[in-house]
């Protein structure tokens, strides 16, 4: 199993660039707005990281950089009344995370920098266009979650052998190409899949009803923001359901789901605040290339384990990159 990993460009060679030329404004405090998905608590792991990344470079809040929080606390509709607060701001760059958020800053502007912490597939999107060479004003940090899929159902197995029937969490703002690779994955390994479509968040009580009602045996989340921002309650509802869950990344385990295999969504909001810098220090964002994650983590919740009356195999256990207790 591969251990916590970095990022790696799309073009290779091109991490160690020179920073630009241009030196920061002696004695300038940058204005960077965030435009947060969820809400400080629920993003709080990633915030962290990001401003660690921040210090990192030399950047300290209320002395050469000023942050600009707006929280969308789980509700997309938000997002462009944050977006047009952040722009009559003046901030100098914006930070921000998925494609309902993104898509909200990209139609605010064509002016301001705009950096995606975290995103899928941002070419199918038509944020960028390409990883490569952006273009416009938006650059920043990806994954591909369609190629995860299938480890996450490998994973399953492992864990719940005689799995046959599996509900797919899925919410479908991201488009489907995960949804298409997770069927793929699924008839590969002999499994039947219900797919749960959850679009808000009252969707949640009927999508776990529903894959109860079917006899589902577990159920794998598809990576989106959504169901980062309502982890706690679909987290609650798998546990009172019973059914093994594995989400898409740590932080929904260290919550309690019971396992997840996928990039680390901190160390990707960490390695956001090298945008900032460099956009800061007179980068255009159409020329850094959009990161993309090679290797992926895999953490395991032996508490939710126990609860679910499963044994995880020693052999998973060793592999993994993280047991909970």
């Amino acid at each position: 199993m591969e251990r916590r990993t970095f990022m790696a460009l799309v073009s290779g060679g091109l991490l160690a660039a020179p920073i630009a030329a241009e030196a920061q404004q002696a004695g300038k405090v940058f204005q960077v707005g965030f435009l947060g998905t969820a809400t400080p608590s629920l993003m709080s792991a990633w915030l962290t990281a990001f401003r660690e990344g921040l210090r990192e470079r030399g950047y300290v809040e209320g002395k050469n950089i000023a942050m600009q929080y707006r929280w969308g606390e789980g509700k997309p509709e938000r997002f462009p009344g944050l977006a047009a607060e952040l722009i009559k701001l003046k901030v100098d760059v914006i930070v921000t995370s998925g494609p309902l958020a993104v898509r909200a800053v990209q139609h605010a502007t064509t002016t301001i920098p705009i950096i995606m912490a975290v995103i899928e597939d941002p070419v199918e999107l038509g944020f960028v266009t390409s990883l490569a060479h952006p273009g416009g004003n938006i650059t920043g940090l990806s994954f591909q979650d369609s190629e995860l899929v299938t480890r996450r159902l490998q994973l399953l197995k492992e864990v719940v052998p005689d799995v046959i029937r599996v509900g797919v969490l899925w919410n479908p703002t991201g488009g489907d190409r995960t949804l298409k690779a997770v069927e793929v994955a699924a008839t590969s390994l002999g499994l039947s899949l219900q797919i749960l479509n959850v679009r808000v968040a009252e969707d949640l009580v009927g999508a776990f009803e529903a894959a109860k009602q079917k006899r589902a045996q577990a159920v794998v989340q598809l990576a989106s923001p959504f169901f980062a921002a309502h982890r706690k309650t679909m987290i609650d509802l798998s546990a009172k359901s019973r059914l093994p869950t594995t989400c898409q990344e740590r932080t929904f385990v260290v919550d309690g789901c019971l396992m997840a295999y996928g990039p680390s969504f901190p160390e990707m909001f960490r390695r956001a605040a090298y945008y900032v810098d460099r956009i800061v220090r007179g980068a255009k964002p159409g020329d850094l290339p959009v990161e993309q994650s090679t290797t992926f983590e895999l953490v395991i919740n032996l508490k939710t384990a126990k609860a679910l009356g499963l044994t995880i195999p020693q052999s998973l256990l060793l592999r993994a990159d993280e047991v909970i207790q």
